[in-house]
């Protein structure tokens, strides 16, 4: 199975067989591909990292079994497969019943279900609004970057993960979907207030760009918040719309993932051909390549940080190793393990880990990250500006 024909995101099922591949855990990669984009909830973060653990691959035979025997009883089919899963150790292993893996394919298509707001917990605890969609619910009610959630349908948010705030949000785990409400607790300069915000459905901007000054080779700083479909040719395209001459600042800082298959297209348009990546299935190897034809002499910095994960970090490795780039932030999160969903009775679907990645050199990822040529904790976006700078990329 060629790299170029393989399609990495959750498509093309049928039932009890191997589904397409998918790097990084469903919903982890999903909070980051547009269910809510947001910063991610500290730990790991920068300067920790994600334990790797030695992981008995589990038997679909046996969650098939498994599920099968409980649609037969009446019982959860989520709960049967979930045990098993829980048992193997996988630590990336996952469940998800029919809605909830519905709603993850949208993410990865770059929609998804929500009120337009991403959230992030502060040094002091609180829960912050740290982005507001243009045009989406939380934008149209006022709500600005900056404003404190407190609590949610009259609930208090209190010490809640991020991502469990998120799912509230959403609706995640109630039924709730488009055109249902939710009241936001909030808090700005001190003035307390609701706002009921109806869901609806939105779509990510996966990719942005932006010029780092008005001169006409100033650099081009490109943040890829997700590798949803169609980020990789729109960081290609943004690369080939680039002055001549400019340097090109390549931000994955919290960018947990998505499509593989993008993180490829997005190496490409940096790279003429060659390895992008190696991965096994089961003991078996393949390898990522990408298309020939990128630009090979564009100053290229790429920013990362704990929050930098999956096929984010595939495509950090790749220009690294490949030394396309210059590497700065703080340490990656080390996530390189390789997800295949199956299909279970009922419509559920099983995530489950079946091998790791390594990049052009060899390295493996998971667990251990991806440290960047030069480690940066404050000011990090500074310090990549004037590397480039440095490399002739503009300022």
């Amino acid at each position: 199975m060629s790299g170029s024909a393989q399609r990495f995101g959750p498509r093309g099922r049928r039932r009890g067989a191997a589904l397409t591949l998918v790097f990084g855990c469903a919903l982890a990669t999903a909070a980051a591909t547009g269910l809510l984009p947001r910063d991610p909830e500290p730990g790991p973060g920068p300067g920790t990292r994600a334990v790797s653990s030695t992981v008995a691959p589990v038997d679909r035979d046996e969650i098939e079994d498994a599920a099968a025997e409980a649609e037969a009883d009446g019982k959860s089919v989520k709960d049967a497969a979930e045990e098993v899963v829980s048992r193997s150790g996988d630590r990336w292993g996952a469940v998800y019943d029919q809605r909830e893996y519905e709603e993850f394919e949208q993410a990865l298509d770059g929609t998804y279900t929500g009120v337009g707001l991403s959230a992030r917990r502060t040094g002091r605890g609180d829960v912050t609004v740290s982005r507001v969609q243009p045009g989406g619910p939380a934008d149209r009610a006022g709500i600005r970057t900056g404003d404190l959630l407190r609590t949610l349908d009259g609930r208090a948010i209190g010490k809640r993960p991020v991502a469990e705030v998120v799912a509230l949000l959403r609706g995640d785990g109630t039924g709730a979907a488009e055109g249902t409400r939710v009241e936001l607790g909030l808090v700005r300069k001190g003035r307390s207030w609701t706002e009921t915000l109806e869901r609806a459905r939105l779509t990510t901007e996966a990719v942005t760009v932006r010029r780092l000054g008005d001169e006409p080779s100033s650099a081009v700083l490109v943040k890829v918040a997700a590798f949803t479909k169609g980020a990789g040719a729109d960081v290609r395209d943004a690369v080939r719309d680039a002055p001549e001459g400019a340097g090109i600042l390549l931000d994955l800082r919290a960018n947990s993932g998505g499509l593989v298959a993008e993180a490829v297209v997005a190496a490409s348009a940096f790279l003429d051909g060659g390895l992008v990546a190696t991965y096994d299935v089961r003991g078996d190897q393949h390898a990522l390549y990408a298309d020939p034809g990128g630009d090979t002499d564009r100053p290229v910095v790429v920013l990362v940080d704990g929050g930098t994960m999956s096929a984010a970090e595939l495509l950090t490795g790749a220009l690294q190793d490949r030394g396309r780039a210059v590497t700065v932030g703080s340490p990656t999160f080390g996530k390189g393990s390789v997800q295949m969903p199956s299909r279970l009775p009922g419509g559920s679907v099983a995530e489950l880990t079946v091998g790791h990645y390594r990049t052009p050199g060899g390295r493996n990822v998971d667990g251990r990250g991806i440290t960047p040529d030069l480690v940066v904790g404050e000011r990090a976006q500074q310090r990549a500006e004037t590397v480039l700078s440095g490399l002739g990329g503009g300022s």
